[in-house]
């Protein structure tokens, strides 16, 4: 029930007569009641603050031009203490809360039947109600039990998007990864406000194309990283999940970023206005058969994850595979005290302040750099602003990497660290050249951000003198990691 006192039933036959995507009123209640919380002021603030500081190392622009050369032009190869601001990832790289380091400190250390395992169990099960909770070491360990358990040479995974570890997961044991992106995914500019969906029909066309029984199941991931970080609507996760129930095939989410996709729909689905993250976070696992999960998202952990599962038979398979290669089933590769940390993160995450924040201050540096002429995209994602490297640098062709090559001249200019997420992670795969500045959980301030934004429009305003690159040496997979590069 949500905090209206609505049934879900009900919500759903309101959320059908909605006539507009986007719900504007409950945006603007939400930051009424915010602000009147806060006695009327209108500023976003960081719901928390400092108790320990970390101390950044300043270089030269000659220190990083050696760097970049040493490293072959890949940022993933230079030492982290020559970064300035550190946008690679928002994976594993979150500040954690005193409460957090506090139940660090009772971690059970236990090989077998660790008390901090079925602390985290209870959390996880309140949240998504299912049976079996499965502890990995984090979310790329749980893709690979899974999809070494559910897929065979021959069958195809649909999902909305796939990101880079789910797709060779999926790959490595012979299936295909099939990405399926609603239709408006494909323009970076247009301003839907579920970007992420899966495309229904296309979902269909694939089913009965490749039949039922070689589709082992379907994914949907929440929010969708390799399409800007764009959420997905529980409208869509309803008629996925009657999709795949109609052909017996089972719906899994790929669930990292649960958190903020729960916020999205709070403020853009009419129907969930009324809702809690945690309520409406709750709705979208109550339509999933199980999910994989990266505690290094939104649990705000260093290290850690589980999967999930309803079905008796393979969560027993599962746990085989888990002992073989990540530790038995009460820690599963990892400490009991970070078992602890991602107990706590899971309840921190789906605070209202909290989410306001973090949507906000994402979209702070979206609104900044776009509105100066930087083409990102629209509208900013929860965890991370893209910028369409292919619209910027129209004068580099895409099998010289516009975004790896804009990637490595904000670092020579800035010391600023992002990723590329276009040709040299995807391939041919890639639907767009994206660079993504991904924002580490409760970590930067407004000043840091501020000098993001000055840093990429300085280097917009010279875009034209941006050369691109060309492979030199890469791995068979995952060549983003590891791939080497020289410049044109």
């Amino acid at each position: 029930m949500c905090a209206a006192g609505v049934w879900f039933p009900e919500i759903r036959r309101r959320a059908a007569r909605a006539s507009r995507p986007v719900a504007e009123s409950a945006r603007q209640a939400s930051r009424t009641r915010l602000c009147a919380r806060l006695r009327g002021v209108k500023t976003i603030i960081e719901p928390f603050r400092i108790k320990s500081v970390e101390p950044l190392r300043q270089t030269s622009r000659e220190e990083r031009e050696r760097l970049l050369e040493e490293a072959g032009y890949n940022l993933f190869l230079i030492e982290a203490r020559n970064i300035l601001i550190d946008l690679l990832t928002d994976s594993g790289t979150s500040a954690m809360s005193t409460a957090q380091w506090a139940a660090m400190m009772r971690g059970d250390e236990s090989y077998a039947g660790s008390e901090s395992f079925f602390r985290l169990k209870k959390v996880v099960q309140e949240l998504t109600g299912f049976r079996h909770v499965i502890p990995t070491h984090q979310g790329r360990a749980a893709e690979r039990i899974l999809f070494g358990v559910m897929c065979r040479p021959g069958q195809s995974v649909p999902n909305n998007t796939h990101f880079d570890t789910t797709r060779a997961n999926v790959e490595i044991n012979g299936a295909r990864a099939v990405d399926l992106p609603c239709p408006e995914a494909a323009d970076t500019q247009a301003r839907h406000p579920f970007k992420g969906n899966l495309d229904l029909a296309a979902l269909e066309r694939l089913i009965e194309t490749e039949g039922a029984a070689n589709v082992p199941l379907v994914m949907i991931t929440v929010t969708n990283n390799s399409g800007g970080g764009q959420p997905v609507s529980l409208e869509n996760i309803e008629a996925v999940k009657r999709v795949a129930s109609r052909h017996g095939i089972p719906l899994y989410l790929d669930a990292c970023r649960f958190a903020e996709n729960a916020y999205f729909i709070q403020q853009r689905e009419a129907a969930y206005a009324g809702c809690t993250p945690k309520q409406i976070a709750q709705r979208m696992f109550s339509l999933a058969d199980g999910c994989t999960f990266s505690a290094k998202k939104d649990a705000l952990a260093n290290i850690g994850g589980f999967l999930c599962t309803n079905d008796d038979r393979l969560a027993e398979q599962e746990k085989d595979l888990l002992i073989l290669t990540e530790g038995f089933p009460t820690y599963g590769g990892l400490a009991g005290r970070d078992l602890e940390a991602i107990a706590v993160g899971l309840t921190e995450v789906l605070d209202q302040d909290y989410l306001q924040y973090r949507i906000a201050s994402t979209e702070y540096l979206g609104r900044h750099i776009s509105e100066r002429g930087v083409p990102i995209v629209e509208p900013p994602g929860g965890h991370a602003i893209y910028i369409d490297a292919g619209l910027m640098l129209p004068h580099i062709p895409r099998h010289q990497f516009p975004a790896q090559a804009l990637a490595v001249e904000l670092y020579r200019h800035a010391g600023i660290r992002s990723v590329e997420i276009g040709s040299v992670m995807f391939g041919d795969k890639a639907p767009h050249e994206l660079l993504r500045l991904a924002i580490p959980r409760r970590v930067y301030t407004q000043s840091h951000v501020d000098y993001v934004v000055e840093a990429i429009l300085e280097v917009n305003a010279r875009k034209n003198q941006i050369r691109g690159l060309e492979i030199v040496s890469q791995p068979r997979f995952l060549r983003h990691f590891s791939a080497r590069f020289r410049m044109l």
